[in-house]
């Protein structure tokens, strides 16, 4: 049973990657997809309404992790954006999450593509209590693209 649990990912073991940099994050959420349904009335048909696929569209991306003393290319790049307004384009990166196996191999990966940071926030600091001050980072983005490797069998035994 313990052999049987090998295969399967953990949570927790994971990295974020940016203009190949990588960053240690404690959270990332907002990892999902969904087909929008738009509704149609059928002329002479009233018992029901057609329910037809429309877009699809995505949550966006939340990254948060343990306030970092000194500055990276994700933090300088969210600055840059967030406080020059719109006074100049927008500039949109990808930025991928890799789930690893227990040997550190990259077993799926999410390519989000022309993503850019649209909120940037800290925890309450509170004078009572001892936690971490967490930095969130919220990104939008285009679509994201999902990688996976070719062989299930073995996936996470690599």
């Amino acid at each position: 049973m313990a052999n049987q649990a090998a295969k399967y990912p953990v949570g927790f073991y994971f990295t974020l990657s940016f203009k190949g940099e990588d960053a240690a994050f404690k959270e990332v959420s907002g990892i999902s997809k969904e087909m929008t349904v738009e509704e149609v009335s059928g002329g002479g048909e009233n018992r029901f309404k057609y329910r037809l696929p429309s877009v699809s569209n995505g949550q966006n991306l939340v990254l948060k992790r343990a306030l970092m003393p000194v500055g990276s290319k994700l933090m300088n790049w969210c600055s840059s954006t967030i406080d020059q307004g719109l006074s100049k384009p927008i500039q949109t990166h990808a930025v991928s999450v890799s789930l690893l196996n227990e040997k550190g191999k990259v077993c799926k990966k999410w390519t989000f593509n022309n993503a850019y940071p649209i909120k940037y926030s800290i925890s309450d600091l509170k004078s009572d209590s001892n936690d971490l001050v967490l930095e969130t980072i919220e990104l939008a983005y285009s679509f994201f693209e999902i990688t996976t490797k070719k062989s299930i069998k073995g996936l996470f035994l690599n």
